[in-house]
């Protein structure tokens, strides 16, 4: 069942209706619909209390701490959607692999995936590896009632730019290096974190997520010949994976105006678009049959009152006459963001933009 058809023979869930699931299947809205990324927590002085002292993979594995670090952004700035509180490398470290977020780093790989050999430890992940999740989503679902829940995952090429690179990397020399050396061990190892990828969105899914994000936070590295050959395989794999579940899928990347219409390609019911790309341009790129999703640039959040209003202003402008727009950061919450100056922004997307 396509995201962009009712459940026919299904009765429609709680969440439905809402405007943020309309504006994803390019429906009329009462409002444009806001969320935003890395909203649980960051900026937040209550998500900052219930972290202190809890590394942030044990963060993401206790169902409770996920559950309330998820509700508060909803609470505090009434944002028509929630998203899971996770992290991408989360299904690899259930699967084994040695990693850990350092605070100030991010996520770091002990031993990094460089050789055939070393595909043996991508395992397959199971809904046991990650019961954790299950569990997570109960409580946020009978906590969320008509509010929808987006799951997530990261995309294979920004997972295997953490494996290869063996952390953050500004320049994905060994990755670029094993994608252009080695283009058959490159392609297995896409595969088999987009299997792995799939089944992460699979739990969240059959356990209560209204949508689903893959982000592919690095991607924008690529031109768009090496996107098509080396990486839309594999995304298109995880998305046809979870197409009958009839789950609206987003996809996300940072730097990758280039890149819209191939990752609107490569499956996506709704196109994630950073701040580079003014809205209006960015559907001349995708092309039609596809939602919007973005794009104020998270540092304007730092100016004045007046000066947000501007810019959000003319990006919902520019998205006036899109088949359908989801208003977002064009990446995520800054950790020093002012968190009123969320909760004044989805008001006035609502107010501006009500019908």
């Amino acid at each position: 069942m396509s995201a962009n058809q009712s459940p026919a023979g299904k009765q429609p869930t709680a969440t439905y209706d809402s405007a943020f699931l309309r504006a994803c299947r390019r429906e009329p809205v009462p409002h444009t619909p806001v969320w935003f990324m890395r909203q649980a927590g960051r900026s937040l002085p209550e998500y900052l209390k219930v972290r202190e002292g809890i590394p942030m993979l044990e963060s993401c594995m206790r169902p409770e701490l996920v559950a309330e670090i998820t509700l508060q952004p909803v609470r505090r700035h009434g944002v028509d959607a929630a998203i899971y509180f996770s992290d991408i490398v989360v299904p690899l470290k259930a699967i084994g692999i040695d990693l850990d977020i350092k605070p100030g780093v991010g996520p770091v790989v002990e031993n990094p995936i460089r050789t055939r050999a070393d595909l043996a430890r991508l395992r397959d992940l199971t809904p046991e590896d990650v019961s954790y999740v299950t569990e997570a989503y109960g409580l946020l679902t009978r906590e969320l009632g008509a509010t929808p829940l987006i799951g997530f995952a990261g995309a294979p090429f920004t997972l295997a730019s953490y494996l290869v690179e063996g952390g953050p990397s500004r320049n994905h020399e060994h990755t670029k290096a094993l994608m252009y050396g080695d283009p058959q061990l490159w392609a297995d190892l896409l595969d088999r974190l987009a299997d792995i990828t799939a089944a992460f969105l699979k739990v969240q899914i059959e356990a209560g997520a209204s949508a689903v994000q893959l982000f592919d936070s690095w991607v924008g590295a690529l031109s768009p010949a090496d996107y098509r050959r080396s990486v839309m395989p594999a995304s298109s794999k995880v998305f046809e994976a979870i197409a009958g579940y009839g789950v609206p899928r987003i996809h996300f990347g940072v730097g990758t105006g280039e890149l819209l219409g191939l990752m609107g390609e490569a499956g996506a019911d709704v196109v994630g678009v950073d701040w580079r790309v003014p809205m209006d341009e960015a559907a001349r790129r995708v092309g039609p049959g596809k939602a919007l999703q973005g794009n104020l640039d998270p540092a304007v959040l730092f100016s004045t009152r007046q000066a947000v209003e501007t810019r959000t202003r003319e990006i919902l402008d520019a998205a006036a006459d899109l088949e359908g727009h989801v208003f977002n950061l064009g990446h995520g919450v800054l950790p020093t963001t002012d968190p009123d100056a969320l909760t004044r922004l989805v008001e006035y997307v609502h107010t501006r933009t009500a019908r």
